[in-house]
């Protein structure tokens, strides 16, 4: 049998995921929570094998619970349900030790395969996401789409250089500098110097 705990604060999302499970003959609901310092509280009594956790919940966010269970429960498997579909989200809660990312419009038979899979120690994401997952991983990055002049030119903007300075620093032409901080604003997509200096700082480029 396995043991269900659920965390959401929405009480429909509670009891329809209760409602959804109640027919499965090797699952059981032993509790529900609806912050997270009550699902800490709790898992402190009971024994739970999987783990159904919103990211977004009062308190203490799912991403931050995720890294607290997997530390100190080992033994449950977290299974991420949200609205949140947000790649930097899911790899965070992959990254906390979750075994597997759902949204909550998944049907039933995929809350089920995927309760399944995460209790016999597999991964499982929704496939919508796993989709999403791929492309960002086949996209390339900003940092690969620039070049070394142009990292170079970057650099010098963000020091508060002029494009005559950068030219000269550089042994440019002006036409060459101004042509390379136009293709840094296309690929950064920002539309001032200032947004350009920011974006690169992001993305961790300079």
């Amino acid at each position: 049998m396995i043991k269900i705990a659920i965390a959401d604060d929405q009480p429909i999302i509670l009891n329809g995921i209760q409602k959804i499970l109640s027919n499965q003959l090797n699952m059981t609901v032993v509790a529900t929570y609806k912050d997270g310092n009550d699902l800490l509280q709790g898992l402190k009594t009971i024994n739970v094998d999987v783990l159904l956790l919103d990211i977004q919940m009062p308190g203490l966010s799912g991403i931050e619970l995720s890294a607290i269970i997997s530390k100190h429960y080992k033994n449950i498997k977290i299974l991420a349900l949200t609205n949140v579909d947000i790649l930097s989200q899911v790899k965070k809660m992959m990254q906390n030790g979750s075994s597997g990312y759902l949204l909550k419009d998944a049907s039933p038979d995929i809350i089920i395969k995927a309760i399944n899979e995460v209790f016999k120690g597999k991964k499982y994401i929704q496939e919508e996401i796993q989709k999403q997952i791929e492309s960002s991983v086949n996209t390339p990055k900003i940092g690969q789409l620039i070049t070394r002049r142009e990292r170079e030119i970057l650099k010098l903007i963000a020091d508060e250089n002029t494009n005559q300075e950068i030219a000269a620093k550089l042994f440019l032409s002006m036409r060459t500098v101004e042509n390379h901080r136009t293709s840094l604003l296309q690929k950064l997509g920002v539309k001032n110097t200032a947004g350009l200096v920011r974006e690169a700082i992001n993305q961790g480029l300079i």
